[in-house]
């Protein structure tokens, strides 16, 4: 792990690559160059420091916990179902406030539940952003910070890297609310992050944890559950990911966000 001066370099020049690539490339897009290359940013940026400070080996490492399955089978469950609760509370929710129906057809079409999981995890954001912002990033932030703080420093550049997007893409419901709500965006992010930082602690590090937790998160709120296409979604949203972020800080601390078998007699 790199300490010190070195450390803090290399990792102000991975912010600097992530945002530089991906704020460049979709520049372009406005202009109308359409290249979906941008959103690689934070991948691009992990993988060229790991291979010029760890050579190989330390891509290999680096691929290696995205892609190894042996995360604690007990945090699957979090990890596969806490987006799907989170958005599918928040949209019924809303649909109740605002007295329309909920519209769940794709929950009885598999085949496009598996299809677009498949799709956002390489082409969503998932494969593009974890492997930096996880892997890379909040590895080394926990190297000299609380998990706590390193996930609200690193919640607060992920969401200011996100900008271009709400942007470029106006007349969508997420990235309106990002305009329209920018603090807000930046603290939802805060709040995202510090699960994101749960997830991965408690599965040792697991990129892969994180791939599933991102796909799920875009899978439940903008597929399955489309919270950001109601009035009062947001809203329901915003205050369930807080309440769920305080609880876990509340339960496993806030130093590392683990409770380990020390803590008590059992390990979640």
């Amino acid at each position: 792990m790199e300490q010190g001066k070195f450390g803090n370099r290399n990792l102000l020049l991975f912010f600097f690559i992530a945002f530089a690539w991906s704020w460049f490339f979709w520049l372009l897009q406005m202009l109308g160059f359409n290249l979906y290359v941008a959103p690689f940013g934070p991948y691009v940026a992990a993988f060229l420091l790991t291979y010029i400070h760890e050579s190989t080996e330390g891509v290999k490492k680096l691929l290696i916990k995205g892609f190894d399955p042996r995360i604690g089978k007990i945090w699957y469950i979090p990890t596969i179902l806490l987006w799907p609760v989170i958005a599918g509370l928040s949209f019924l929710g809303a649909s109740s406030s605002e007295g329309t129906p909920p519209k769940l057809t794709i929950l009885f079409q598999p085949w496009l539940l598996i299809w677009n999981f498949v799709y956002i995890f390489f082409l969503g954001g998932p494969l593009q952003e974890e492997f930096g912002w996880r892997g890379y990033a909040l590895t080394r932030l926990q190297a000299r910070y609380s998990a706590l703080v390193s996930s609200v420093v690193l919640g607060m550049i992920w969401a200011i890297w996100h900008l271009p997007l709400n942007l470029m893409y106006l007349m969508e419901p997420q990235y309106q609310a990002g305009i329209l709500w920018p603090s807000s965006t930046v603290i939802l992010f805060v709040f995202v992050s510090i699960l994101f930082t749960w997830i991965y602690n408690n599965t040792g590090g697991s990129i892969l944890a994180t791939l599933i937790f991102h796909t799920m998160l875009n899978l439940s709120t903008y597929v399955v559950f489309p919270v950001f296409e109601t009035e009062t979604g947001p809203a329901y949203y915003f205050f369930s990911i807080i309440i769920f972020a305080i609880i876990i800080l509340a339960i496993f601390g806030t130093k590392r966000i683990v409770r380990d078998k020390k803590q008590n007699r059992w390990l979640f």
